[in-house]
């Protein structure tokens, strides 16, 4: 038997109930709250390569139990975005050539078309959107504060990739950028953002056009120039343990 706030008994367990609906909106928020703060942490690369990170050290950043915290973990690990290994410990995998190259590949063939749906859909307020987070975009690149230019580059291209309105191109271009977000915050954050070179101003320009064509190519040619410097910089930091001499990466 349940009994009500004022200690009277309550045969109908409407009480219970009433608790237990409450409680379960709440766990949900929570465990929403989490996933989604530990997505944002692989793609603007809080969390780095080569660097364990624990339950408790996670939820005690979130401030939340460490359910929810193993819950979003364990979804994540699904999407290959992060490893868990026998003993427990949780970490990004390690990049390798292979691996290397089809992140590439997957962002060359999806991103573009992506934005070439999207090119329809945005209007003069996604134009100045995007004109607003390329300026402060530029001011991170002279700045070198490498955690803003990432949290503004993905910025850019989400506000773009969003407007495809695609339920299934757009969840696969985030579950490609969780992979590689690590490795672009660590390469940036080793050799600068100073020599970055975008072509964010060509895709504005083709946005505002409304050219499908124009704002594909745009996001192609980020992709690859943005790709090919971290290539680069992982072979050179010997991150690519498989590559060989000699050997040319696909594009």
């Amino acid at each position: 038997m349940a009994r009500t706030a004022g200690g009277e008994a309550d045969e109908t367990g409407i009480a219970d109930a009433d608790a237990a609906g409450t409680e379960a909106p709440i766990r949900s928020a929570v465990r929403e709250r989490v996933t989604l703060s530990l997505r944002e942490a692989l793609i603007i690369g809080r969390i780095q390569p080569g660097r364990p990170v624990t339950l408790r050290g996670l939820a005690e950043q979130l401030g939340v139990s460490p359910m929810p915290v193993r819950e979003a973990i364990r979804g994540l690990a699904a999407e290959r975005a992060l490893d868990i290994s026998e003993s427990g410990r949780i970490a990004v995998p390690r990049m390798t050539e292979q691996r290397f190259c089809e992140i590439l590949e997957a962002r060359a063939l999806l991103e573009p078309k992506a934005a070439a749906l999207a090119a329809p859909n945005i209007g003069r307020e996604h134009v100045r959107q995007l004109k607003q987070i390329d300026d402060a975009i530029d001011v991170s690149l002279v700045s070198g504060d490498v955690e803003s230019y990432m949290r503004q580059n993905h910025a850019f291209h989400f506000t773009i990739y969003r407007q495809s309105r695609s339920d299934v191109f757009l969840p696969l271009v985030e579950a490609v950028w969780l992979r590689f977000g690590p490795f672009m915050r660590m390469i940036y954050g080793r050799v600068g953002t100073t020599g970055l070179v975008d072509h964010h101003k060509a895709a504005i320009r083709a946005a505002a056009d409304g050219d499908a064509d124009g704002l594909a190519q745009a996001i192609l040619l980020d992709i690859r120039e943005g790709m090919e410097l971290i290539g680069e910089a992982l072979e050179a930091e010997a991150a690519l343990p498989e590559k060989k001499a000699g050997r040319s990466r696909r594009t």
